[in-house]
């Protein structure tokens, strides 16, 4: 008897010590494996190239020491807004070494919606406090659904919208409180390994922001651009190497628009600072290399200075601009008091401290009045602007300059020639003389008959009059045109 109770107890205690240093099971593919997990606290470095398309590239290193043989490997800490089938890990230390055989995004976060959803069925504990006794109160029940609120049985009777706070008693399985990227992989090596994650996520965008601000004179201006960063990935990303690509991607799916707007005005007039960022062709693209580590928070927006100039000759020019249909048929009435276009052009080249390939963004513009303080004069949007190319930016419409436009005669003269003239009139209301650029953007093959100034014809479909306007006078723009279409 003593025998067979020994053998028992003998028994137990292998089983028990067995048990103990049993590798964990994995799920996924039903076979015994080792598991590790590594968060931040083993991140050597991390990089993030950002796209203006609201999307980054980010390459995760992190030390760790794998056991030898296949196993989980749980990578936490990743971006919530990660695009799984993007992910790449790879060996930094030798590259034959590793070998993934399976791959998992875990993203079912832990949350009070999910925590109640994941209880349904399940019995939980009510704590309250009595109004009236001023006693705590806990009592067991069954949470019977969590739909628009949670549905409770105690005891016999069913009830919803309890007072008391809700006590579970852990926390399921299959909630995790960090994003966590699983691999099964199968490692060679002995001493510890340092790997790198490659994966693109969501929800991380880049613009371009430009102040420019007018001299009196408004033929010279000063620049200073700023990067601003919008982190909604659902990481945060410390000392990190920072690059910025300017282009147009393509991508499969189309992404929600950018819309966040900042501007940042600097005052002071010392000598422009060294450039943060360093410019390079890449692709077809352009990147911008920051010559330092930065801390990008979740949820944060960061500005960091691009680029910065001082004294930049200006071009400002008034436009009174037409349109294609004034040319197909007659018009009886004439079109009194159209806008003139306000706008400055900026050459971005290297001698005027720029001609560096600007990125697409907002350019917002600014001129001190009479007293000294500085006042917003108009915004504009630009594309990607490579070097010596021109920024042209509309400020708005002029308030003392107006035009009234009248079209004095049209007649066809074929079945695919017409004849027109007109009557452009410009009436200048400021204390200074000014000159309006007239852009007519006339149709078909085109031929002009008449025209009171001279006139040029920039493109197929476009004559062009530069007429000076003298202060509180009206000049009068008069041409005849034949057109074939």
């Amino acid at each position: 008897m003593k025998t067979r109770y020994l053998s028992f107890v003998l028994t137990v205690i292998l089983m028990q010590v067995i048990g103990s240093v049993t590798p964990a099971y994995s799920e996924n593919i039903g076979i015994a494996t080792k598991g590790i997990a590594t968060g931040l606290e083993d991140q050597t470095g991390v990089a993030v190239t950002i796209y203006n398309v609201n999307l980054g590239l980010v390459k995760d290193q992190r030390k760790v020491q794998l056991f030898q043989g296949t196993g989980d490997v749980r990578f936490m800490d990743v971006a919530s807004q990660i695009i799984p089938a993007s992910v790449y890990i790879k060996s930094l230390v030798n590259p034959e070494s590793l070998r993934v055989l399976e791959q998992n995004y875990e993203y079912d976060l832990l949350n009070p919606q999910k925590l109640l959803d994941k209880y349904v069925g399940k019995e939980v504990k009510l704590y309250s406090k009595n109004p009236y006794t001023e006693r705590e109160e806990i009592v067991t029940a069954t949470l019977l659904a969590n739909n628009d609120g949670p549905i409770f049985k105690i005891g016999d009777e069913i009830t919803f919208g309890h007072p008391g706070r809700i006590i579970f008693p852990g926390v399921p399985e299959n909630l995790i409180s960090k994003p966590t990227l699983v691999w099964l992989v199968e490692n060679t090596l002995a001493s510890p390994q340092t790997v790198e994650a490659s994966y693109l996520t969501n929800g991380i965008n880049w613009r371009a922001d430009y102040v420019v601000t007018l001299n009196d004179k408004d033929d010279r201006a000063d620049l200073s651009g700023w990067v601003t960063i919008d982190n909604k990935s659902g990481a945060t990303y410390k000392n990190a190497k920072l690059k910025l690509v300017a282009g147009d991607i393509h991508r499969v799916q189309e992404e929600e628009v950018y819309e966040a707007r900042m501007s940042r005005i600097t005052m002071a007039k010392a000598a422009a600072p060294p450039p943060q960022f360093k410019e390079e062709e890449f692709f077809d693209y352009h990147i911008y290399t920051l010559q330092r580590p930065s801390t990008i928070k979740d949820n944060q927006t960061k500005q960091i200075r691009l680029v910065s100039a001082e004294g930049i000759p200006v071009k400002k020019e008034l436009v009174f601009q037409g349109a294609r249909y004034y040319y197909y048929n007659r018009y009886d009435e004439a079109k009194a008091n159209q806008k003139v276009g306000v706008y400055v052009e900026i050459a971005n080249k290297k001698e005027y401290n720029l001609g560096i390939p600007l990125p697409k963004g907002i350019v917002r513009v600014y001129k001190h009045d009479d007293e000294g303080s500085l006042q917003f004069v108009g915004e504009d949007s630009i594309d990607h602007t490579p070097k010596d190319e021109k920024v042209r930016i509309k400020l708005g419409d002029a308030f003392d300059v107006v035009g009234t436009r009248k079209q004095t005669d049209w007649k066809k003269i074929a079945s695919d020639t017409y004849e027109a003239s007109f009557e452009i009139s410009l009436r200048n209301h400021k204390k200074e003389d000014v000159m309006v650029k007239v852009v007519e953007p006339i149709p078909g093959d085109w031929t002009m008959l008449s025209s009171s100034h001279e006139y040029k014809k920039t493109e197929a479909f476009a004559a062009e009059f530069t007429i000076p306007v003298p202060k509180d006078q009206e000049v009068k723009l008069t041409y005849g045109v034949r057109m074939r279409f």
